[in-house]
């Protein structure tokens, strides 16, 4: 049976690996083995579909399944593009459902990288037929998105080196005026010792060159190690504050002291929200590293 859509004529296995239904691709192929080798106008298969509208659930099933890979993941299209051609290739709409122009440039990376280490060395088509290596395509394609990440980085990392500044401006302080009290100074001490981490590592990415390999791994990295510290040091100089302020004044000011406490934690409130706003980050900076692929949740299914 064929279904037709925008005048292209399309098989169902065509369409669900197009739109990235790994159940029904799984299915179909249980049924009808052989319509693993359908193809569409464009002479696309579902390997080609697949990586090209970026579902890598789908492309890892057909690498599981026992099909013949020269013909099927050595296809090339109509204009001489293999899996890795179209692994290279940028499309305007966002493919991967993840914050920050970085992260999506590095899961660019990988994608093409995944793409290319799936098969044996030399398998994919070197030139399509504009005689143009996927290498070449790459650096095309995504020539904006890493001015616009390294744009993205370079903002990140001055909001977040001005607010680890400010932050060990007090933790130096305090470590210096609660130096009779262990906790205190232990707790302002793990809070300085992060900030001065936290600034370094932001001035690092200040100075970095933003070229297109650095997105694979070392450039997230650093905002990844930046974010933790200056959390932790949060933590560390909250705890160095309220203790301190709780063992120095005597008992009889203690009481006098709670209102103060109480129009202080205003701001500090505020300051605690926008740090647990920027906890996220963190969580998509770990799943990016930590990841060869995105998962399903991060793909556009739209």
């Amino acid at each position: 049976m064929k279904t037709e859509g925008m005048g292209v004529l399309e098989t169902p296995i065509l369409i669900t690996a197009k739109n990235g239904i790994k159940e029904m691709v799984e299915r179909i192929l249980d049924l009808y083995p052989m319509a693993i080798h359908d193809i569409d106008s464009n002479k696309k298969n579902i390997v080609l579909l697949a990586v090209e509208n970026r579902h890598p659930h789908v492309y890892e099933l057909l690498l599981k399944r026992n099909i013949l890979k020269d013909s099927v993941f050595g296809a090339v299209d109509n204009k001489g593009n293999s899996a890795l051609h179209l692994a290279a290739m940028f499309a305007d709409y966002r493919p991967w459902l993840t914050p920050g122009v970085a992260l999506q440039m590095q899961w660019e990376v990988k994608w093409y990288e995944y793409v290319k280490k799936s098969m044996p060395p030399n398998f994919f088509r070197f030139h399509k037929n504009e005689n143009e290596s996927a290498k070449q395509i790459f650096t095309r394609e995504h020539k904006d998105l890493v001015q616009k990440g390294g744009q993205w980085l370079n903002n990140t990392a001055t909001t977040f080196s001005l607010v680890a500044t400010l932050i060990a401006t007090v933790a130096f302080a305090t470590s210096t005026t609660q130096t009779a009290f262990g906790i205190f100074a232990i707790s302002s001490l793990i809070a300085l010792c992060s900030l001065v981490t936290s600034t370094v590592t932001f001035l690092a990415i200040l100075t970095s060159r933003y070229e297109e390999k650095d997105f694979g791994k070392e450039l997230p990295r650093k905002p990844l190690a930046g974010l933790t510290s200056l959390f932790i040091s949060i933590a560390a100089i909250l705890v160095s504050f309220c203790a301190g302020h709780f063992f120095v004044l005597k008992d009889e000011l203690k009481i006098a002291a709670f209102p103060v406490y109480a129009v202080t934690c205003l701001p500090a409130t505020f300051f605690f929200f926008f740090s647990v706003a920027q906890f996220p980050l963190n969580l998509d900076l770990i799943c990016t590293i930590f990841s060869n692929v995105p998962p399903p949740g991060l793909e556009d299914d739209a």
